[in-house]
């Protein structure tokens, strides 16, 4: 049963071409604001379905959920521009009464792997364009590709695998809060906190490369609130959250130059031995780490003792004071916490901080605790949905973007305020070729780093753009789909 939005037929202000949407007629395709308007079809309203759902359509893309709980679809139409339908994602006539025959993209978020599976299959026989699944079961990981190639599902979806590979890539820079990568992992763009009496406290960013002697570019700073992308004449202060492109060894230097040097982690304590813990601790074995998981579900510690014989699986309560002690918490270069409760792992995280623990990773997905997670001191924040969202997201302006440059990666940084973006550049476009120092760059852009084959390079005013670099951009403007958008020309 479609389920009608506040706003039934379409917002006055909405700038659309064509025809109208009614209830019950189904996904239209439009144009909102002069910006190609994606037509997205969400089946399962869960947390990341219902967060997907409010980031697509906070985009200015048209948006229809699809649940089987009538309740969970009234309150999301209730409080977004979207309309709703009560339904089951495996009954062809739901789907179509849902209008999955003229959906640019449909995109499967039930709980069940085979429900999405099966759901975009179905909707692809529909008419559907493309179709994006979430597929969580370790199992099927080995399986992804050719579920995508050889069934036609566009995009698979798997929050868990993405998040451990997240959480892993923090304890390889156990230095930076968090650290993005691009270009297949030729380039990182790292956080890092400016500290009280560090040697950047103060300094002018013209001044770092003579007075540090490092090649390094800071893309953007958080002030409090406030986010900035500076130019050479800005000063660093203590408590500034800072974003930098360098090459790996000269962040290195960097850590060591500021004072807030931390070596290599050797071993990590995993509380919580689910989904996630399964593909991190797969990944933290294969980098040499000491690795041990604390897992209170008897039959989850069995399934991942014969799995992985070299780390160490223990049967206990991990929110327990004495068991993390007795298990060499204080001695863990990092611990990672993992349970199912927010709130758990927000106090287990500020319990080893206290302890002394360097590197601690808290996973946290309601958006109220991501929120305050900052102002406690926690700052290696991991959330499933957000992933989740960031991935489709990028999946959704891919598909917006003009012939000029295409995303390849898209991250959001500084609670949702910042946004980096990977462009693949190809030809045609204006910018080609000409000195960067010769292009007018539009306010709230700038460009973070150049790969040029295996060549990185920290951007000059020298520099040029090539056919089939990849470029990488930081950006306080949301929204953006091409690199067109950063230029005046």
């Amino acid at each position: 049963m479609l389920i009608s939005s506040k706003l039934p037929v379409h917002r006055a202000d909405a700038g659309y071409r064509g025809a109208s949407m009614l209830p019950g007629a189904g996904i239209l395709h439009g144009f909102r604001k002069g910006e190609l308007t994606v037509n997205i079809l969400i089946a399962g309203c869960g947390k990341a379905g219902s967060l997907l759902a409010e980031t697509l359509c906070n985009e200015g893309h048209d948006i229809t959920v699809m649940d089987i709980d009538r309740e969970i679809v009234t309150n999301l139409i209730n409080n977004n521009d979207i309309q709703g339908f009560a339904g089951n994602a495996l009954i062809v006539k739901d789907l179509l009464e849902a209008g999955v025959d003229e959906a640019n993209i449909i995109i499967a978020m039930t709980d069940s792997d085979e429900t999405n599976i099966l759901c975009c299959l179905m909707a692809r026989k529909c008419g559907a364009k493309h179709s994006v699944a979430r597929v969580r079961n370790p199992h099927y990981a080995e399986q992804l590709v050719f579920m995508r190639e050889e069934l036609g599902i566009s995009m698979m979806i798997n929050p868990e695998f993405q998040t451990a590979n997240d959480i892993s890539r923090m304890l390889r820079y156990p230095n930076a809060i968090h650290v993005e990568t691009f270009a297949k992992g030729r380039m990182e763009l790292a956080e890092m906190k400016v500290t009280e009496h560090s040697i950047l406290d103060g300094i002018q960013l013209a001044a770092i490369s003579a007075k540090l002697r490092l090649h390094m570019l800071v893309c953007a700073v958080k002030r409090g609130e406030e986010i900035l992308i500076p130019d050479g004449s800005f000063r660093l202060q203590a408590n500034d959250k800072i974003y930098i492109t360098a090459m790996h060894s000269e962040l290195s230097k960097l850590y060591k130059q500021a004072g807030d040097f931390k070596s290599r982690v050797k071993s990590a304590i995993i509380v919580g031995g689910g989904k996630i813990g399964h593909y991190l601790v797969r990944q933290l074995l294969e980098q040499g780490l000491q690795v041990k998981v604390i897992e209170q579900n008897q039959q989850r510690c069995d399934e991942l003792a014969a799995e992985f014989s070299k780390a160490d699986v223990i049967h206990a309560d991990g929110t327990d004071q004495d068991i993390l002690l007795e298990e060499g918490l204080e001695k863990a270069d990092a611990c990672i916490m993992l349970t199912g409760i927010d709130e758990e792992n927000i106090i287990l995280s500020l319990y080893a901080k206290k302890i002394g623990v360097e590197k601690v990773v808290t996973k946290i997905n309601r958006a109220s605790l991501l929120s305050i997670s900052d102002s406690v001191g926690l700052e290696n924040i991991i959330s499933p949905k957000e992933t989740t969202a960031e991935l489709v997201l990028q999946y959704v302006r891919a598909k917006q973007n003009s012939e000029n440059s295409n995303i390849i990666t898209l991250y959001r940084l500084a609670d949702n305020k910042l946004e980096a973006i990977e462009f693949i550049i190809r030809e045609g476009a204006k910018y080609i070729g000409k000195p960067l120092k010769e292009l007018h760059v539009n306010a709230g852009f700038l460009i973070a780093g150049i790969i040029r084959g295996a060549k990185r390079i920290i951007p000059s005013g020298d520099d040029v753009l090539k056919v089939n670099d990849s470029v990488v951009v930081v950006t306080t403007n949301r929204k953006i789909t091409s690199l067109d958008e950063m230029f005046s020309i």
